[in-house]
């Protein structure tokens, strides 16, 4: 059971040394130990408050009923409680909400687990075949450097999740509440601070990925159980609580996390993947001669989601927790996972990310509750270069004589449509050359690995295939996001991923008529406000908030370091020009030199802008 807020300010405010904050009769059947609270009546009150999926995630025997039945079932869909466990499973289960009538047009959503994005070819041939024989024909690249295959039926789904499972690659936790897809920056250059980058995201994935024989026993049955099993690391037990004395999940319990938990790692400088919305987020710090890494600077506490019209949720950028060394690197992120899994909020699923305990208890407290965990103090932020944005598009030396291509990939979808056949393009790329690729966080894909002589080649392959070479594509588009949103999510309020091009084009159009279409802003949509592209981030975002209608953001970073504000509760899709066009004059007259609009928007403040709009924006308040 988790501690109430007061009382653990309080215990932190007092604490001596690192004692940690546990009773010796710490409860060893749920996720809920860790309190110094042991009376009855108060561990009763307190557990029938809990949302109902905590319930359900106890009784699902580790994620394995009632799933496992369902899927036995002929129906083409399953039950409710079934529905939130295949989630843990990387399922959701769909409808497309613009077919009306009944019975439902039930169909399933499948997310990879990519760990730092590595996308290698027999694993694209293979989501290439199955999205055609299985899928809607189509392929979507997240914003967490995964895949998504959609469009398949109840029926197909074990044939699908085993064939991914078996060649390696797996959709196991790509939802759900545990640790999602490690993200990593995209860039393959082979220098000792990118490489480690991508090995300890890669081992961040492997290590906090459930423990759960479920997956096998639903999708394989059973066959390869073994594959899941409890890594040394995971069992080591330091005795300060943070490892639990269950048989299956030594970290996660019964009950797993409060709410999913995102991690991410890059190195110094580069802020590709955008690193302050993450739960973690890890920097990776070279010694003086960048051959030997020393630790990781790391910050806590980012996330994007909240609920329109409920002030007790936000966005929110991490705070910098300290610098930890190499060594005490895995402890570490156990202990900062324990802290969140014993003292995040399961009472309230809209404030049960780990950015909330942060922010209520501040991020000293917050780093006092970890080395209570760890142990020893966790020393102070180390000094970096400041973060740039870049999003690797064209063609690149990676540093050991090879090429890579970054393919921008319009809001991530792969897709044939037309003269532009992107996805096959990239399935003739593959068959012929069969060069690894890596998903991008900003839903683009590059090709590493490409000897010089080959570079003619596959340009060749793209521009026989419609795709246009990165200057000419828009760099609106290039720096552009947008959430999948209608038909098929069930949160979508209104259109995102089908509207953004329109709006790139609209926004391009203002440009052009201002005489400042040199200016590059950082756009992103979503559908609803869950915060899935990022919107919060973004110089301009929009995010839906009814049919046709949007929340308008100002102010965010283009190197993504601060979150952004609303200006407008709802701006109509139709006055979209009549409400950009004022923002942006004032930006051409205002601005100082090489400023960027969202550097702009930040310095003069929301109060200026609604000066200098008033009377001009339609239902400006």
């Amino acid at each position: 059971m988790k501690l109430h807020v007061a009382t653990l300010l309080a215990l932190l405010a007092t604490a001596n040394g690192f004692a940690p904050l546990m009773p010796s009769n710490r409860l060893t059947k749920s996720n809920t130990a860790r309190s110094v609270l042991a009376d009855p009546e108060a561990v009763s009150a307190k557990k029938a408050k809990l949302a109902k999926i905590e319930e359900l995630k106890t009784k699902s025997a580790n994620l394995l009923a009632p799933l496992q039945d369902e899927m036995k079932t002929s129906e083409i869909s399953v039950n409710k409680d079934a529905m939130q466990i295949l989630k843990y499973h990387g399922s959701y289960m769909q409808t497309d909400r613009e077919k009306k009538g009944k019975p439902k047009d039930y169909q399933f959503m499948l997310r990879l687990k990519q760990p730092a994005g590595l996308l290698p070819p027999d694993l694209f041939i293979l989501l290439d075949d199955l999205s055609r024989d299985y899928g809607q024909g189509d392929l979507r690249a997240t914003t967490r450097q995964c895949f998504q295959l959609h469009g398949v039926m109840k029926g197909d789904l074990k044939t699908v999740v085993s064939s991914i499972m078996n060649i390696g690659s797996s959709t196991v936790g790509a939802c759900g509440d545990v640790s999602r897809n490690v993200m990593t920056t995209p860039a393959p250059f082979k220098t000792p601070e990118y490489e480690a980058a991508r090995e300890w995201s890669k081992v961040f994935g492997h290590l906090f990925r459930p423990m759960t024989n479920a997956f096998s026993e639903i999708w394989l049955d059973g066959e390869k159980a073994a594959s899941f099993n409890v890594d040394e690391v995971m069992k080591h037990d330091t005795g300060r609580g943070v490892v639990l004395p269950h048989p299956v999940e030594p970290i996660y319990g019964d009950r797993y996390l409060p709410r999913k938990f995102k991690i991410a790692v890059t190195v110094e400088g580069d802020n590709s993947l955008d690193i302050y919305t993450n739960d973690i987020g890890c920097v990776v710090v070279m010694n003086d001669e960048k051959t030997e890494v020393l630790g990781f600077n790391v910050m806590v506490g980012g996330g994007m989601g909240r609920t329109h019209n409920k002030e007790s949720t936000f966005a929110r950028a991490a705070d910098h927790l300290g610098f930890i060394a190499k060594d005490d690197m895995m402890e570490a992120m156990k202990c900062i996972i324990a802290t969140q899994r014993d003292h995040g909020n399961r009472d309230v699923r809209a404030n049960a990310r780990m950015k909330y305990l942060v922010h209520t208890l501040g991020i000293q407290n917050f780093k006092k509750l970890v080395e209570s965990y760890l142990g020893k103090e966790i020393e102070p932020w180390r000094e970096q270069k400041p973060f740039k944005y870049a999003d690797w598009m064209g063609w690149w030396e990676q540093g050991d004589g090879k090429m890579f291509l970054g393919v921008h990939v319009d809001n991530g979808r792969v897709k044939d449509e037309g003269e532009f056949r992107l996805k096959s393009a990239l399935r003739a790329i593959t068959d012929k050359y069969m060069r690894p690729m890596i998903m991008s966080p900003t839903q683009s894909i590059l090709i590493s690995d490409v000897a010089p002589e080959d570079v003619a080649g596959i340009d060749a392959i793209l521009a026989d295939h419609g795709i246009k070479p990165i200057n000419e594509v828009d760099p609106l588009a290039r720096l552009s996001m947008a959430c999948p949103a209608l038909p098929l999510c069930g949160l979508a309020q209104t259109e995102a991923e089908r509207r953004m091009p329109s709006y790139i084009e609209r926004v391009r159009n203002i440009l052009t008529t201002l005489d400042i279409d040199e200016e590059e802003i950082m756009m992103r949509m979503t559908g609803c406000p869950n915060g899935c592209a990022r919107p919060y981030m973004a110089e301009l975002a929009f995010v839906g908030d009814g049919m046709d209608t949007y929340q308008l953001w100002l102010g965010g970073s283009p190197v993504l370091t601060r979150t952004a504000w609303p200006f407008m509760q709802k701006m109509k899709d139709k006055d979209l020009e009549a409400t950009l066009t004022p923002i942006l004059s004032m930006f051409k007259e205002q601005k100082h030199e090489f400023e960027a609009f969202g550097d702009f928007t930040h310095r003069v403040g929301e109060e200026k802008i609604r000066e200098y709009c008033e009377g001009k924006v339609p239902g400006l308040k």
